[in-house]
């Protein structure tokens, strides 16, 4: 072998190290990114006459690995969005503790609490019917009642609202995503075809991804020239052909029993909501609009069904036996007859200004009757002191089996106390069923990042392994450059002294 090819060997020899040690710099560099890092490998090729070189750059893959981190990212997301707007709906029914003293109402804020606080004063008060404070004690526990149905339905409200806003949030957010998606896999489309090192493109695409993932469940595909789709949990396209679909929402900034949030559409499609004919299963989206047009809704059906019953069990009848039953103790403003929908009734109920000393009322007509102003609704029409049996039957209706609706989620027939104890038992399992979900999902998702650190992320010890192997390798082509320089040298010098 000539000086000149020794040289080349040696030369290209030299250069492949070197491709290659950047290469292992970059690995050890990513392996303490707290984002996806995949380990890269230069591929090194023999040419001819035995010259090296780095033919091309790839990183470690594991796709099944890769997919089952992004479920288990969603379905995270999807128990952590839930349990959020959970948390604050249990603030309707902080202690559930009731007071049993008869003169006081607990400080517990559930319904039930509640009610039961209410039930105790006004069997205080029936039990002396002459007592003008018991009876104010009944009513103030009833303003007490209507007061927290009303907070318990404010705060549904802001659940909703700050679902609904979380919902617009996550749509920016995808579409940021998708346009960075797109630039990556255009990199990397491009690269691919020209042969160039698209690896750093391509960690960049599947962090992009695990973000997407955290806001709606995805799938992908993967042509052989590098280019990915994306679908969601439910089979609607995202991005294909090297295009982001359009992801819209139009967010509802106020909200009442009544309001129907709108859905998510992707193109048009439909994502979200009663209507939508491919709904997504699972990420921030789809826990927000669960908890936006389902858990809150059936609480809020919860909370006015409890306030149409105390309504109707308190309404006062026509003694005459001619009129129709008219608001009693609770009713809501302006309102001249009963309601005939419990639809936002926990957010509007009042206790009759007529009875409630607070507001200039008279307290005594809870036992006398004629709440509504007029006459013909009195029942103690003898002025007696000791009369009880008005209050008698309040009590009684109070205990009695009432019909709710199915929209509840909770018994359709019970008395008032038995529901408003389902309702609150119901949001406890609502709350231990999601938190338990997300304990659970979170360790599937820790389980997941591991396995895919394990199958496709760097080893320390491998690469410092590979480091020391490169040094000398380095070192010896070096080595054999420098013996071949001081050969060039020696040759030039000996011709430099031949004879002319």
């Amino acid at each position: 072998m000539s000086l000149s090819s020794a040289a080349s060997l040696a030369q290209s020899g030299l250069n492949t190290v070197t491709a290659e040690i950047s290469v292992l710099s970059r690995n050890i560099s990513g392996a303490s990114d707290t984002s996806i890092y995949s380990e890269k490998t230069a591929n090194v090729i023999t040419g001819p006459g035995g010259a090296s070189q780095v033919a091309s750059i790839t990183r470690a893959t594991n796709q099944a690995v890769f997919q089952n981190l992004l479920g288990a990212t969603s379905a995270n997301a999807t128990q952590s969005a839930l349990l959020s707007g959970i948390n604050t709906l249990n603030e309707t029914i902080g202690n559930l503790s009731s007071s049993s003293s008869s003169s006081t109402t607990s400080s517990a804020s559930s319904p039930s609490a509640l009610l039961s606080n209410f039930t105790d004063a006004l069997q205080s008060y029936e039990a002396s019917p002459s007592d003008s404070t018991l009876a104010g004690a009944a009513v103030a526990a009833a303003v007490t009642l209507a007061q927290g149905l009303n907070s318990a339905t404010a705060t549904v409200n802001q659940v909703r609202e700050q679902a609904d806003s979380g919902i617009a949030t996550s749509v920016q957010t995808i579409n940021s995503l998708l346009t960075q998606f797109q630039t990556a896999n255009a990199q990397i489309v491009n690269g691919t075809a020209t042969g160039a090192d698209v690896t750093n493109a391509q960690n960049t695409r599947d962090n992009i991804l695990t973000q997407l993932a955290q806001q709606i469940g995805i799938t992908t595909t993967t042509g052989a020239n590098g280019n990915m789709s994306i679908y969601t949990d439910s089979g609607v396209t995202l991005f294909q052909g090297g295009a982001a679909r359009n992801v819209t929402f139009s967010p509802t900034n106020s909200y009442t029993a009544a309001t129907t949030g709108n859905a998510v559409y992707v193109d048009g499609v439909a994502v979200t909501g009663a209507s939508a004919s491919m709904p997504i299963t699972s990420g921030t989206i789809a826990g927000l609009a669960n908890l936006r047009d389902n858990v809150t809704v059936t609480y809020q059906a919860q909370l006015d069904g409890m306030a149409g019953a105390l309504i109707n069990t308190f309404a006062e009848s026509d003694q005459t036996g001619s009129g129709p039953n008219l608001p009693g103790l609770f009713t809501t403003p302006g309102a001249t007859s009963l309601p005939t929908s419990t639809t936002g009734l926990a957010g509007q109920i009042s206790v009759n200004a007529s009875v409630d000393p607070s507001q200039g009322g008279n307290a005594l007509l809870l036992r006398d009757g004629g709440i509504s102003g007029n006459s013909n609704y009195t029942y103690n029409t003898s002025g007696n002191t000791s009369y009880t049996t008005r209050l008698t039957q309040l009590l009684g209706n109070l205990s009695a089996t009432q019909t709710f609706s199915a929209a509840s989620g909770i018994t359709t027939s019970a008395s008032l106390s038995s529901y408003a104890s389902a309702s609150v038992g119901w949001l406890e399992g609502q709350y231990s069923n999601v938190s338990s979900q997300s304990t659970t999902q979170s360790t599937l998702l820790n389980t997941a990042t591991t396995a895919l650190s394990n199958a496709t992320g760097v080893n320390l010890d491998n690469e410092m392994s590979k480091m020391l192997d490169l040094e000398n390798s380095y070192s010896a082509t070096a080595k054999l450059i420098q013996t071949i320089d001081t050969m060039f040298g020696t040759l030039i010098t000996n011709l430099e002294n031949l004879p002319a």
